[in-house]
């Protein structure tokens, strides 16, 4: 007989085990349009109704539903002796491409290219660097991922779905009110940037991101009625960095080497005006490196996909200080942590 602690660790080790069961049920209900059927029908539906309308066979959508209520993703009422599926609060809110904070396209990009990358986990750890030339057939994660108009549309709509969670909780972290001329570094769909003007009624905001991002962003997510985002086009290691009040590099330092932080940071210290700041958003690792998990997993994404890590509030003082900037603090939100300096 094995103890109830034993027993508790065992069913732990198993849902792990599944890890990528549970992640790949959800991706393909969302693929096959199961919350949205849902959310556009507005009244519960049978699975045999479910699988007409998306094309699946019966057996098929009955087992993939019957897992999406197991895992609370679905909700079920029995009527005239069937089993009737409706979207919980959570897939109404964010599962459907029309829900309030869709996260359709984030659910996209982990299934059709995360998923991918971690196939190439063990060789990523053996060799200590991305193997995006096996997953992506490019040496650059972003070159890989811009190649067409297309997938550079699809990550863009994925950031854009993870600031919708996220996004609006970090920018109001602290008050950026005394910072009137900010540049987002790499703010590919102005998701950030349309959070800063909607809590700061006089601040304007220029985006820097590379030329091809600024034309789909421009094309496909700022209207050009928006007279408070600006853009400019250029490469924020390459070209010359905007004057302004305040830099914010959202989920940009996890991207990089050290030294390639400490370069870019010094450089925004140099184009910043006196008495602004930066504001870096990541997930922060605690001192002792034994937590959040999440931030763990984002390490492990940097790992195979890029050439950074996520950091402790230790090493992003660390290079903060180094570039110039003082006083940096810091402060958790629900997702993200947000971390103010000054010059």
């Amino acid at each position: 007989m094995i103890s109830t602690e034993e027993a508790e660790s065992i069913t732990t080790l198993i849902q792990y085990q599944h890890g990528f069961v549970i992640s790949k049920v959800m991706f393909t209900a969302c693929e096959l349009g199961v919350f949205d059927l849902l959310l556009e029908s507005g009244e519960p539906l049978s699975s045999t109704t479910i699988a007409e309308c998306l094309g699946t066979s019966p057996h098929g959508m009955e087992l993939l539903l019957g897992a999406c209520v197991a895992l609370k993703l679905l909700r079920t009422e029995r009527k005239d002796e069937q089993v009737l599926y409706g979207n919980t609060d959570l897939s109404s809110l964010c599962l459907g491409k029309s829900s309030p904070k869709s996260q359709y396209h984030h659910m996209m990009w982990f299934s059709e290219s995360t998923y991918l990358n971690l196939h190439y986990l063990a060789d990523a750890v053996r060799e200590g660097k991305n193997l995006n030339e096996k997953s992506l057939n490019s040496k650059n994660f972003y070159e890989g991922i811009y190649r067409s108009e297309e997938q550079m549309q699809r990550f863009m709509s994925y950031m854009n779905g993870t600031w919708s969670l996220g996004g609006r909780d970090v920018i109001a972290a602290f008050d950026l009110s005394q910072f009137p001329q900010i540049c987002d570094l790499g703010g590919s769909s102005g998701a950030l940037a349309k959070e800063c003007i909607y809590l700061y009624p006089y601040c304007t905001v220029t985006i820097l991101d590379l030329p091809e991002v600024v034309r789909t962003a421009k094309k496909h997510f700022i209207s050009e009625e928006e007279q408070r985002i600006h853009f400019i086009e250029g490469d924020f290691f390459e070209d010359l960095i905007p004057e302004a009040d305040l830099y914010i590099l959202a989920r940009i330092c996890h991207n990089w080497t050290d030294e390639k932080c400490a370069q870019l940071l010094t450089k925004v210290y140099k184009a910043c005006k006196p008495r602004g700041g930066v504001l870096i958003i990541e997930m922060v690792l605690n001192e002792d490196r034994k937590g959040p998990l999440l931030a763990h997993l984002q390490s492990i994404l940097m790992l195979v996909r890029t050439e950074g890590k996520e950091r402790t509030p230790l090493e992003y003082s660390t290079l903060l200080s180094a570039a110039g900037f003082k006083e940096a603090e810091r402060k958790k939100t629900r997702l993200y942590d947000a971390i103010l300096a000054r010059k």
